[in-house]
């Protein structure tokens, strides 16, 4: 009997809580534990770089993770096959921030740890708005433009959707999107989209163009 490539499902993970015991490394860091900085939206907007995960965990404290993907992969080395777990997961506020990283271990729950801390690093504020033609509401429920986002053969391309629309995508997608604080959005892809790693950073891709686009002006709420 012939088997097929074994798929995980989404899973969602209990929130990191911040280490009260954490000494900072970096500067950026070292300003956040004497207060100089109290919110993500400070760091973006000086466009600091993010190199310790205490430092999404204090200023997101209410920060969700979702496990997209955990699959096996194998090395040729010389002293012979090299197996592995990789794993994708995804990390976000579900109002405007996203995260996304993999990790490799030879455990599954050290995979998991990698990708989330990953993930934390790789943290973006994403813009949203009521772009659709068929609402505008003005409310934060949508994208407030088309945007597209590529990974290795993948393409997709993010649409905005009435209020009440949903989230017409495939499960990864949606995952992603929520996490983010998108409710309504059109999705198109193009290319392997069965290759979930690419089909998630092509997402994440579209979603990080966003945020590319936004003006200093614009952070002020």
């Amino acid at each position: 009997m012939r088997r097929g490539r074994r798929r995980s499902r989404p899973r969602r993970r209990s929130v990191r809580r911040p280490d009260e015991t954490w000494i900072p490394k970096t500067s950026l860091g070292k300003m956040i534990k004497e207060g100089r900085i109290s919110s993500m939206e400070e760091v973006f907007m000086e466009g600091l770089k993010i190199r310790e995960q205490e430092i999404v965990d204090l200023l997101l404290p209410d920060l969700q993770e979702e496990v997209i993907d955990i699959n096996l992969v194998q090395k040729q080395t010389d002293a012979g096959e090299r197996s592995r777990f990789r794993a994708i997961v995804a990390v976000g506020s579900r109002d405007g921030y996203i995260g996304l990283g993999n990790g490799k271990a030879k455990q599954v729950r050290t995979a998991i740890e990698k990708a989330a801390t990953n993930a934390r690093l790789n943290i973006t504020f994403v813009r949203r708005g009521c772009g659709s033609w068929e609402c505008g509401c003005g409310r934060q429920h949508s994208l407030p433009f088309k945007t597209k986002g590529k990974s290795s053969g993948v393409q997709i391309m993010l649409l905005p959707g009435p209020r009440g629309l949903g989230l017409v995508a495939s499960e990864t997608a949606k995952v992603i999107l929520s996490l983010a604080g998108v409710k309504d959005c059109w999705t198109r892809s193009f290319g392997s989209t069965r290759t979930i790693p690419s089909f998630a950073y092509a997402v994440f891709d579209a979603l990080k163009k966003t945020y590319s686009l936004i003006t200093p002006e614009e952070w002020v709420r």
